[in-house]
């Protein structure tokens, strides 16, 4: 009964705090606050600031909870059902193998262009036991063309020319934008037309892989993980090789 009680005095001391919070907004400028009831909730504040912490942590140790668990499913699927984890995502490198590599990149993210040279090599040496999956993970709010290369890889990807693509936005990382978008697609002989209505329908397909990496906590690119005989979970570019070693 004490802790349904504490529980109870949390849930309204937050509730208050955010009937003050929502005073300071712009949109309720010209709402009448009524000064002295504002006193007692801040009052209530003051004097009743370890369950504000409490529930400050408890709500970020939920939140914690349920990435692990979003994180270990995710694991867990990529070693049953790896198939329904690369979904429609392109890929490369072995048809179908025990040996998965997803990666979450960014066009104009320069460690992805990086990285990029590193697995292009890898899966060269590894094409018959390992498949490259790409995920989209455009980092808009620093990367102005990251989403518009994304989506033109994603319409090159409807023509069957995703990886040419894909590479030769890497190998032009410098010169991100419209007039690059359009030449790669005329030296890759892509239908036009098709090119650019296939772009103005990207967005969606991207933005799901988008929500997997936020459901997973993916904050940053390049971000690789990896599902071998023996390991399944995150891995360094530098670390590929030993993995697909001691899987072999």
């Amino acid at each position: 009964m004490r802790q349904l009680f504490q529980y109870l005095r949390t849930s309204v001391i937050l509730c208050l705090l955010c009937l003050v919070l929502g005073w300071s907004l712009p949109a309720q400028a010209a709402t009448q606050v009524d000064s002295k009831l504002e006193q007692q909730v801040l009052q209530i504040l003051r004097d009743n600031p370890k369950a504000i912490i409490n529930a400050v942590q408890g709500y970020q140790l939920k939140q914690q909870e349920t990435l692990q668990q979003a994180q270990q499913a995710f694991l867990q699927d990529l070693k049953t059902d790896p198939q329904g984890v690369i979904g429609d995502s392109p890929t490369t490198g072995a048809t179908k193998s025990k040996t998965v590599l997803v990666e979450f990149s960014d066009f104009q993210c320069p460690y992805c262009a990086e990285v990029h040279k590193t697995l292009k090599s890898v899966v060269e040496k590894h094409k018959d036991n390992l498949t490259l999956v790409y995920k989209n993970l455009p980092l808009t709010l620093s990367h102005t063309e990251a989403l518009p290369a994304a989506q033109a890889a994603w319409a090159a990807k409807q023509q069957g020319k995703f990886w040419e693509y894909h590479d030769a936005l890497f190998t032009n990382q410098k010169q991100l934008g419209e007039t690059l978008y359009l030449d790669l697609a005329k030296k890759l002989n892509l239908d036009l037309p098709k090119f650019e209505s296939d772009r103005k329908l990207a967005k969606t397909a991207i933005e799901k892989d988008v929500q997997l990496a936020d459901k997973l906590g993916i904050t940053g690119t390049p971000f690789l993980v990896i599902n071998t005989e023996n390991y399944t979970g995150a891995v360094q570019a530098s670390e590929i090789e030993g993995r697909l070693a001691n899987a072999s």
